[in-house]
């Protein structure tokens, strides 16, 4: 194999991965949020939830964009872990259509496909036209990748040393080694899969050669999935990982099955007789077709391995973006309706506190890791404010007495302060994010002033959020002595900080920094002493929120 023949191969294999996202990427396009829409929407039912999987990953011809979509509706609590194990098994089936296509051989007319695709795209002026044509387009440019893949391949027909290298491969351990390292490297098993039924075209491999390198390349494409659970959290990571043991599970078992039962092969091939290429897509898809059938009676099983194997810590389950005292169910329940509203709001005070912990420990410590995690569990507790507020929305029209109602009415600015208490916390965390990259330097007597006044409203915050808790209405006297002891601190912070600018003793930027953090926590106690109060169920003639602009 001269070194233009290697160009022509690795030039062929760009075009091709390059032509695949580009018709996944129309597919996906094409069809909109429609896609999102099925997924959310998929019930408990694990046998609709895979044959859902498998119409979307048909749709858009890509198990691994399914299941990142999956990963994500895990993350934000639209998806559980049960109904996310259906869908990816269907994507794992959806996804083998992509090598029965390159079966068909039709690169022959891929610079037809190719020519028509950019005429519709490039020259037509109709939206759903040029997106037909940008998928058309993909099409063409996969097909002519694989027409130059196999023009590089074919001078490794008389190659005896590559023949020999092949020969190796059939050592299962080591097909499925090399098949799961370079799908992870390319990221895609349709395309590493297609890699291989152009070796197939071209003579150089068997059904037999090629069978542990296709299971290995089934279990290498799980790399997207893992790697776009890594920003995510718990839940999304054992949805990437419960795909990874599916993919192992069903390639161990198939591949003991093909190993003890060769004749399995065999009649595969007998399919298919003279067409390789066609017998490793119908290998690629009866794997994956047997791999669901026979795991997907144990899906709470798996589940509850991947739990074990990614447990929750007792810190993590108080963020989970999810209610966990409301749903569906409680509407036909007005009795407790309630007292489950109060329940949520509760657990979504104390994230809201705990935030603020996080956010005045990244400040003071300077740890830019929990500046970080104070960011995302605010972005928990926008979620948790949204959904309660829908859930108290619709208990409004339930038939419940006068007392409930107005707890009811209380609650909607219970929520609005515990949410704006939480963006304090975000305002905090950003603070600390400028002092870590060293846009801001606050003086020793200044950060001294704030633990202080830090100190004294975290402690008002949590004793707030206890009272309103346990309808403790006999300790509200404390909290306004509280809250005027801190209305008092934030006012002696200001008049010392003019003080240190009249001496040029602090710097400019860290002074902004300082003002702006003081009225945050200011406001923190504000907010607090407004969850308080609310249980006189009054309205808010003692604190305002009008002037909450930041």
């Amino acid at each position: 194999m001269d070194i233009f023949s290697l160009f022509l191969l690795l030039g062929g294999l760009g075009l091709f991965l390059f032509g695949m996202h580009i018709m996944s990427d129309g597919l996906e396009k094409a069809a909109g949020d429609r896609l999102r829409v099925i997924l959310e929407k998929v019930t408990s039912n694990r046998i609709l939830a895979v044959l859902l999987g498998l119409l979307v990953t048909c749709l858009i011809q890509s198990s691994s964009a399914t299941t990142v979509m999956v990963v994500g509706f895990v993350n934000a609590g639209l998806m559980n872990l049960l109904q996310a194990v259906g869908v990816m098994m269907g994507a794992n089936i959806g996804t083998t259509v992509t090598a029965q296509i390159i079966a068909f051989k039709i690169d022959s007319v891929a610079p037809l496909i190719l020519f028509v695709g950019a005429i519709m795209y490039l020259f037509l002026k109709n939206r759903r036209v040029k997106k037909a044509g940008y998928i058309v387009l993909g099409f063409g440019l996969l097909f002519m990748g694989l027409s130059l893949m196999s023009q590089g391949i074919e001078p490794l027909k008389t190659s005896d040393s590559f023949r020999s290298l092949l020969l190796t491969f059939k050592n299962p351990v080591l097909g499925l080694i090399v098949g799961m390292l370079f799908t992870a490297l390319i990221q895609s098993s349709s395309a590493s899969v297609g890699v291989l039924q152009m070796f197939a075209m071209q003579g150089l491999v068997t059904l037999e050669d090629s069978a542990f390198i296709v299971l290995g390349m089934n279990i290498g494409t799980c790399i997207t999935a893992v790697i776009a659970s890594f920003s995510g959290g718990r839940e999304g990571k054992r949805a990437a990982w419960a795909n990874v043991i599916i993919k192992a599970l069903g390639a161990v078992v198939y591949g003991v099955i093909v190993w003890v039962f060769p004749d399995l092969l065999k009649f595969i091939e007998r399919l298919s007789p003279n067409d390789a290429a066609r017998q490793i897509a119908n290998f690629h898809l009866f794997y994956n077709l047997a791999s669901t059938v026979l795991l997907l009676p144990f899906v709470p099983q798996l589940v509850k391995l991947v739990h074990k194997l990614i447990p929750v810590t007792e810190a993590e389950q108080k963020v989970t973006r999810k209610l966990i005292y409301l749903n569906k169910n409680i509407l036909h329940s007005p009795s407790v309706a309630v007292a489950q509203a109060h329940r949520e709001l509760t657990r979504m005070g104390s994230i809201a506190a705990e935030n603020l912990h996080l956010a005045l420990d990244s400040f003071f410590q300077r740890d830019m890791d929990k500046a970080d995690l104070a960011l995302e569990t605010e972005e928990t507790v926008d979620f948790l404010s949204h959904e309660i507020t829908g859930y108290l929305v619709q208990m409004r029209g339930m038939d419940l007495p006068d007392s409930d109602l107005e707890k009811l009415s209380m609650m909607f600015h219970v929520v609005s302060d515990i949410e704006r208490l939480s963006d304090h916390a975000e305002n905090i965390a950003q603070y600390a994010q400028l002092e870590g990259e060293h846009k801001a330097e606050i003086s020793p007597d200044a950060l001294a002033e704030l633990k202080d006044l830090s100190v004294k409203t975290v402690d008002l915050v949590e004793l707030c959020l206890h009272i309103y808790d346990v309808n403790d209405v006999h300790r509200l006297s404390q909290v306004q002595d509280a809250e005027d002891v801190i209305d008092d601190l934030h006012d002696a912070c200001v008049d010392h900080h003019v003080a240190r600018l009249m001496q040029e003793k602090c710097d400019p930027r860290g002074g902004v920094v300082f003002t702006d953090m003081a009225s945050d926590l200011e406001r923190c106690a504000d907010h607090a002493t407004n969850i308080a109060y609310a249980l006189l169920g009054e309205p808010y003639t003692w604190k305002t929120t009008a002037d909450d602009d930041d």
